[in-house]
C-alpha cells in the first residue's frame, strides 16, 4: 500500500476515529486504526472500533497501491500530530514485514503495523428499520437531555438516552434516578421514510444509546449540521449513523426504558414564574457555598414577589439571596441539588421557567414559559430538617 494525503486531513481523521480505539484492549489490535486506500477512489478510509462504538470516516488522497493495515493508534495520533501543518504525508506498507514507514518533509518513522484480516468488521445493519434524521433537530433533543442520564454503570440503561421516533417529530428522555429530562422536537421531516416497517403507532422505533457513544455522534451531527439528514440504520441491537463519508455504529443498551411519563404528575397546586438568567446567576453564586458541603439549596416562597434562595455550609458560612417571582398562595419552602438545577436550567432558551409543585416531598417540574411542552425537566426535592 502507498499513499499521499494532506497532513491536516489525516491528522482530523485519526482524531475522529481513535474516540472509538479501546483504552484498555481485549486483543491488541483492537488498540489499532484500520488504515484502507483505494486505489480506484483515490479514497483513504480509518475505522476505529472497540466492539461497542465504531468510527469510520474517508477522504481523498493520491493512492497509489490499494491495500489496508492496522497501525497503533496511539503512535500514530501523536506523529502525524506533531509533523508540519499541511504539508503533503507518504505512507507506505512493506506487505511482507507489514512495517509502516511514515514520511513528511522533516523525516520519518517507523511502525510495525498488524495484518487487518483479524480486525473486527464494523456491524452493518441490513435489514431492520431505515430513517432520515434532521441534524438540527437530533442535536436539540440531545442537548436537552444528554445532561441528566446516569454514571452508574450498575443501572445500565439509564447510563443512555432513550430516542423515540415518531411520525411528525422526535422525543428523547434521559434520567440517573434523582431527575427526569424530557424532551419533544417536533420536526415535519424527522421521520424522511421509513423501510420495511409499518406505520401503525405501535411501530414508533425506540432505541436507547449509551451517552458515551452520543457524545461521538453529537459531534458527526454537528459537523454534518448543514446537510439535509443524516441516515439512521436500526436492527437487533445496533445503531448505524451515515452521513456522506462518515459512518458511526454502537451497540444500543439492552432493555425496556422505564416509562418515565408516569412519573410526572399530571396536576401542580404551585406554579412558581421566574427569569430564567436571574434564577441561574443567583444559584451560581449561591452554589458557591452550597458545593462546600452538601450541594443543597433551599427556596423559601412567600406572597411577596421575591423568593429567598439559600444556602448553609455548616461551620464554613451561609449565603442567602432573594430574587423577583411571579406567585400568589401561601408560603412554601422546598429544596434541591443545586447542581441538578443548573444543569436543567442551562439548556433552557426561554426567558422565563415555570416551576410547579405540589408539596415539598414530590416531584418538582421545570418547564420553559414560551412552549410548555417542548421541554420537561423533573427533580426529586431534598427533604431537609429545619
Amino acid at each position: 500500500m502507498e499513499i499521499i494525503c494532506n497532513q491536516n486531513e489525516l491528522n482530523n481523521a485519526i482524531q475522529l476515529v481513535s474516540k472509538a480505539v479501546a483504552s484498555r484492549p481485549t486483543h491488541p489490535i483492537l488498540a489499532n486504526i484500520l488504515l484502507t486506500a483505494d486505489e480506484g477512489t483515490n479514497k483513504i478510509s480509518l475505522t476505529g472500533f472497540d466492539l461497542n462504538l465504531g468510527i469510520q470516516t474517508s477522504f481523498d488522497g493520491t493512492v497509489k497501491n490499494s491495500g489496508a493495515i492496522t497501525v497503533p493508534s496511539k503512535l500514530l495520533s501523536e506523529i502525524v500530530n506533531k509533523l508540519p501543518n499541511e504539508t503533503p504525508v507518504l505512507l507506505v506498507v512493506d506487505g511482507d514485514s507489514d512495517n509502516v514507514l511514515i514520511k513528511s518533509d522533516r523525516g520519518s518513522f517507523n511502525l510495525k503495523g498488524i495484518p487487518s484480516d483479524d480486525y473486527p468488521n464494523l456491524p452493518f445493519v441490513e435489514s431492520g428499520t431505515s430513517l432520515n434524521i434532521e441534524p438540527s433537530s437530533f442535536l436539540k433533543a440531545l442537548k436537552f437531555t444528554i445532561f441528566a442520564s446516569s454514571n452508574d454503570e450498575s443501572k445500565q440503561l439509564l447510563t443512555g438516552v432513550n430516542f423515540t421516533f415518531k411520525q411528525n417529530y422526535l422525543e428523547s428522555a434521559s434520567t440517573d434516578g434523582h431527575r427526569l429530562a424530557v424532551a419533544l422536537i417536533g420536526n415535519e421531516e424527522n421521520i424522511g421514510n421509513k423501510d420495511n416497517i409499518s406505520q401503525s403507532e405501535g411501530d414508533n422505533l425506540s432505541v436507547t444509546i449509551p451517552t458515551r457513544s452520543l457524545r461521538e455522534i453529537e459531534k458527526l451531527v454537528t459537523l454534518k449540521s448543514t446537510e439535509n439528514s443524516i441516515k439512521l440504520f436500526y436492527d437487533k441491537g445496533q445503531v448505524v449513523f451515515i452521513s456522506s463519508n462518515q459512518i458511526i455504529t454502537t451497540r444500543t443498551l439492552e432493555g425496556t426504558y422505564p416509562n418515565y411519563s408516569q412519573l410526572i404528575p399530571d396536576t401542580f397546586s404551585k406554579i412558581f414564574n421566574f427569569n430564567t438568567k436571574k434564577l441561574i446567576d443567583a444559584l451560581e453564586r449561591i452554589a458557591i457555598l452550597a458545593d462546600q458541603q452538601s450541594s443543597v439549596v433551599k427556596f423559601a416562597l412567600d406572597d411577596s414577589d421575591l423568593a429567598s434562595i439559600s444556602a448553609d455550609a455548616q461551620d464554613i458560612g451561609n449565603a442567602n439571596e432573594s430574587i423577583p417571582v411571579s406567585y400568589s398562595g401561601e408560603n412554601f419552602d422546598i429544596a434541591f441539588n443545586v447542581r441538578y438545577l443548573l444543569e436543567g436550567l442551562k439548556v433552557i432558551a426561554s426567558e422565563n421557567v415555570l416551576l410547579k409543585c405540589n408539596i415539598a416531598t414530590t416531584p418538582a417540574v421545570f418547564v420553559p414559559e414560551d412552549n410548555l411542552n417542548s421541554f420537561t425537566y423533573l427533580v426529586m426535592p431534598v427533604q431537609v430538617r429545619s
